[in-house]
């Protein structure tokens, strides 16, 4: 297993970011005290969760996959020093969560509370925030006109931040919360965060986790230059596209259990005629290298300059063995032209 920096951090992290997500709807706590366990063997020390958690997101799940690790610490206490712990904070939308208002001080400081009780810590090594309070072009709201940036009140969202990072400041200070982070964040949203932390000697931002995979590259080369620059760690995440570059939903394939065959809050708005069309090219790609494409999709993503960790996820040990096997994949440069050609044929196929 290889190990970065965490930005700005002095952590190192595994470059293998174990996604806990499924924990709760699709997956027990024996498939995730398995999971843990293989992961940890593997030399896996990056785990990551969210308080929305399970997906897809309901009030019966909510604080699932939280509580799923604080039982699995709870009996395996002498670990936690072994292990990166990221949880985050859900923004507004959810009506079950908090009223579904959005982020303040005031709920921060509640929901890093209530996620080290049910995690059954006393600190998280990464607290992120999971989305801002304003609607940002994410979850497949990227296409031009889609968010409009007259709507946002740039010093009102300003202000919001500020006080956020007052209350992040206040939660490290307390021995909370070592590191802070975002998550589904723009340039701009980072900068603001940068310059009041700068400005009111605040916690800096040393991560964002972003939707990231060869389906999705909106974020190359702008933001990745900017968290290259400002030694941001960069997270990718659903580095699969929600699992469809592995080739198993073509044809309108829905595999029983699997995340396409479920309600999704967002819908299925990764599944465009484009993105089926970019998918089978893909999967060939990979067969005519004699390559698995969940794997071949894995590795290119661990080795675009920027990334520092990618979150994987899991359902089945099988799954799982394989996703980390394929950080130790190595692309030629034979077939790293080849995925360069596929990049400029299907660009931003949903």
């Amino acid at each position: 297993m290889q190990y970065s920096v965490l930005g700005s951090s002095n952590i190192e992290v595994s470059r293998v970011c174990l996604g806990t997500m499924t924990w709760g709807t699709q997956n027990t706590q024996q498939d995730a005290d398995s999971q843990l366990a293989y992961a940890l063997a593997q030399g896996v020390n990056f785990i990551d969760t969210a308080e929305m958690y399970s997906v897809p997101p309901t009030a019966e799940s909510y604080g699932a996959t939280e509580r799923i690790i604080g039982n699995w610490l709870s009996r395996n206490s002498g670990q936690r020093s072994n292990i990166i712990l990221a949880s985050k904070m859900a923004g507004s939308g959810l009506s079950y969560i908090r009223g579904g208002g959005i982020m303040t001080p005031a709920t921060l400081k509640q929901a890093v509370d209530q996620s080290l009780t049910r995690l059954q810590t006393d600190y998280l090594d990464l607290y992120q925030l999971h989305w801002p309070n304003r609607v940002s072009p994410h979850f497949g709201r990227h296409s031009v006109s889609r968010v409009g940036f007259a709507e946002v009140n740039s010093a009102e969202q300003t202000e919001q931040i500020l006080g956020l990072l007052q209350a992040l400041d206040s939660c490290v200070k307390a021995g909370k919360i070592r590191f802070c982070g975002l998550s589904n964040e723009t340039p701009w949203g980072i900068s603001q965060y940068l310059k009041l932390s700068a400005e009111h000697n605040l916690p800096r931002m040393v991560s964002i986790q972003n939707e990231f995979s060869l389906l999705h590259t909106k974020d190359w080369p702008y933001l990745i230059e900017q968290c290259w620059h400002e030694n941001i760690a960069y997270l990718p995440w659903s580095p699969l596209a929600g699992g469809a570059l592995s080739g198993k939903y073509l044809h309108g394939a829905r595999p029983e259990g699997s995340r396409w065959s479920m309600l999704q809050r967002n819908g299925l708005f990764r599944d465009t005629p484009q993105s089926a069309q970019a998918i089978a090219a893909f999967t060939e790609l990979a067969a005519s290298h004699q390559l698995n494409p969940a794997a071949l999709a894995l590795a290119w993503v661990n080795q675009v300059e920027g990334v520092t960790s990618t979150i994987i996820g899991a359902t089945t040990m099988p799954q799982l063995q394989q996703n980390i096997a394929a950080f130790s994949l190595k692309i030629s440069a034979a077939l790293s032209e080849d995925l360069n050609q596929y990049l400029r044929q299907h660009p931003l196929p949903f």
